[in-house]
C-alpha cells in the first residue's frame, strides 16, 4: 500500500510527488516496509510471455530518445509514464534502478509485479572508460531484502578494451551472488566497439550469437540465468543459439512504431522467447500516448500454456 495518495497522473502540479521526499527524508525505513508489504508476482511460466517495463536509463546518464537529449530527466514525467505502464493488466513487472525502484514501492505501484533490479551502472554514457562497467546499483542481497525476482546486468564485450576482462568477471560474480540467493540473473550482452569516439554495439546477427555464448556461460552455474537480447535480423539463428529463457529489448527507438511492433512479433512467436523488457520505446512513443504502445505491445504477447500442455499430452 503506499504511504500516501497517489498523485494524479499527467497533473501539471510540480509538487505532486513531494511526499516522496518528506518520506525519504523523515522515514527512510518506509521503502523497505512497502517491499515488505508488497503482493508478489505468482511466477514466471514457461508459455505465458511477460512483460516487463525497464527504467534503469538515467542511472547511466542515458536520458536520450530519439532526438531528444533530455527525455528521461524528469522524474515526475518519468513516473507518470510507469505508473501508466504498470496500470496495465499485461504488464507483469519492472526494471529499474535502486532510486526509480524504491519510489514506485513507496507509490504501491508494484503490487503482483515481477521485480528486477538493475546492479551495473558504473559504465556512464560517454565516459573515457564506459567498458569499466562498475556494479553501482543493486546488489543480489539488497533485492532479496527487498522481496524483488532477480538483477539485470549489462555485460558488453570490447575486444579492444582492456576493461573488458574485469566487467565479465564482475557480472560471473553477480550471476553467483544471485543465483546463491534464489534469484534471477538477467543477462544483457553485447559485442562493442569503438567509433568516432563512442561505444557502439554491434547488432550484426553473428555479433549477438557470439555475445550469447560468451554471456551464457557466465558464473558457476547457469541455473538461473536469462538472456536480454535485441531483436535483430535472423533471430531464428540468435534463439537457435541458447536454452536460456529471452526476453527482447528495445533499445533506443529509431525505426517507425510499426516497423518495431512488427519486428517484436516475429521475434516473440520464436521458442525460448519468454517476452519482452522494454523501456524508451514505450514509456516514450513518437506520438506521447504511453498508454496506446503498452497496449500494443501487451497485444503482442501469448499464453500457450494450454496449447504446451495439450502437446505434451498428445
Amino acid at each position: 500500500m503506499p504511504r500516501f495518495p497517489a498523485p494524479d497522473i499527467g497533473s501539471d502540479d510540480p509538487t505532486r510527488y513531494e511526499d516522496l521526499t518528506r518520506i525519504r527524508l523523515e522515514d527512510p525505513a518506509a521503502v523497505q516496509r512497502a517491499a515488505d508489504a508488497r503482493t508478489r508476482h505468482p511466477g514466471v511460466v514457461y508459455g505465458k510471455q511477460n512483460f516487463i517495463v525497464a527504467a534503469d536509463h538515467p542511472a547511466r546518464g542515458a536520458l536520450k530518445v530519439r532526438d531528444d537529449h533530455e527525455a528521461m530527466a524528469d522524474r515526475r514525467d518519468l513516473l507518470d509514464r510507469l505508473r501508466t505502464a504498470l496500470q496495465n493488466p499485461d504488464v507483469d513487472g519492472v526494471l529499474a534502478s535502486p532510486d526509480v525502484l524504491d519510489d514506485l514501492l513507496l507509490l504501491g505501484a508494484l503490487d503482483g509485479k515481477l521485480v528486477f533490479g538493475s546492479m551495473n551502472r558504473g559504465g556512464l554514457s560517454g565516459l573515457v572508460n564506459e567498458i569499466d562497467d562498475r556494479f553501482t546499483g543493486h546488489t543480489a542481497e539488497t533485492l532479496k531484502n527487498l522481496g524483488a525476482d532477480g538483477g539485470k546486468m549489462l555485460t558488453r564485450i570490447h575486444y579492444g578494451d582492456e576493461n573488458t576482462t574485469a566487467t565479465l568477471e564482475a557480472c560471473a560474480h553477480a550471476v553467483d551472488d544471485l543465483a546463491e540467493n534464489g534469484l534471477y540473473a538477467m543477462v544483457e550482452p553485447f559485442i562493442s566497439t569503438t567509433r568516432n569516439g563512442g561505444i557502439a554495439n554491434d547488432l550484426s546477427t553473428e555479433a549477438v550469437i557470439k555475445s550469447v555464448g560468451i554471456a551464457s556461460s557466465l558464473g558457476a552455474s547457469s541455473a538461473w540465468t536469462w538472456m536480454k537480447l535485441p531483436v535483430v535480423q535472423d533471430m531464428e539463428r540468435v534463439m537457435a543459439s541458447t536454452t536460456l529463457p529471452t526476453v527482447l529489448l528495445g533499445g533506443d527507438p529509431t525505426a517507425a512504431p510499426d516497423e518495431i511492433f512488427s519486428t517484436w512479433r516475429d521475434a516473440l512467436a520464436l521458442p525460448g522467447v519468454q517476452g519482452l523488457t522494454v523501456g524508451r520505446t514505450l514509456l516514450y512513443p513518437e506520438d506521447g500516448d504511453v498508454e496506446g504502445a503498452v497496449a500494443t505491445a501487451a497485444s503482442l504477447l501469448s499464453d500457450r500454456r494450454n496449447q504446451s500442455a495439450q502437446e505434451r499430452i498428445s
